[in-house]
């Protein structure tokens, strides 16, 4: 199993889609399918939180204390971080402003959000959604994890297909617009934030918050490691279609 996420993590983190993010149409394509994968993400983390501790009234205690320490101190940097001018936003709110800076088509994920406004189930919203299918399988999987799979299973999707892993494959996109020199300001800003924070506190509140919830149990901690081994190669396919879409944009 180590053997597997290690080859399928190294895969990701060396992908050819970061070179390929040169100029602003390609930027814009990529964030079309990429925050699809941000808004995801903060449906793994307050799924967790929602198990996690208590978001009833009346409050009751919950199990467990550490876990829902850590797990409440990854949403407020997630939910509500410093957004770089005095305020605050969630870091999907704060991708889809850096969208809007650089041009990027906003209709899908608009469309999504507003249907969920009205309370339509989201397994009955993604089939008429106009998206790509690696992006509608990502959902797919993620969605099913939160309602079908067990806590410890959602959490190592969110630490190996998330916390663990972003600040690395962040840091070479940085590289390729730096060295462009775009006007992305805000997703400079909105990476270079994730790196910080995944890095040096959500990663390892992530991977602690995991090791409690499997304990020693050997047979939680497999179904973790296929659970985390699942999550990277459904990212492996996301990766994999923006690429190709990426590349169908002229490089200048």
């Amino acid at each position: 199993m180590e053997e597997d996420l290690s080859e399928v993590r190294r895969a990701l983190l060396t992908h050819a889609l970061y070179g390929e993010v040169v100029n602003l149409p390609r930027i814009r394509k990529f964030m079309e399918y990429h925050v699809f994968a941000v808004w995801d993400f903060m449906s793994l983390l307050k799924s967790l939180q929602t198990a996690l501790t208590c978001t009833t009234v009346p409050w009751l205690p919950v199990p467990h204390r550490e876990a829902a320490r850590l797990i409440n101190e990854i949403v407020v940097g997630e939910e509500s971080d410093e957004d770089g001018r005095g305020g605050y936003e969630s870091h999907f709110e704060l991708y889809r402003e850096a969208m809007e800076e650089c041009g990027a088509d906003t209709h899908a994920v608009d469309d999504l959000i507003s249907q969920l406004r009205t309370g339509t189930p989201f397994d009955q919203i993604l089939p008429h959604l106009s998206l790509p299918p690696a992006v509608k399988e990502f959902l797919e999987f993620d969605q099913n994890l939160v309602q079908n799979r067990p806590l410890h299973c959602i959490a190592a999707a969110f630490f190996y297909g998330r916390e663990d892993i972003i600040p690395e494959m962040f840091r070479p996109l940085v590289q390729t617009l730096s060295r462009e020199g775009e006007p992305v300001s805000r997703l400079l800003y909105y990476l270079n934030r994730h790196i910080e924070i995944d890095e040096g506190m959500h990663g390892p509140r992530a991977r602690r918050m995991l090791e409690v919830l499997c304990g020693n149990q050997t047979e939680q901690i497999q179904e973790a490691g296929q659970t985390a081994l699942e999550a990277l190669r459904m990212r492996s396919r996301l990766w994999d279609a923006a690429y190709q879409a990426v590349r169908s944009v002229p490089p200048t």
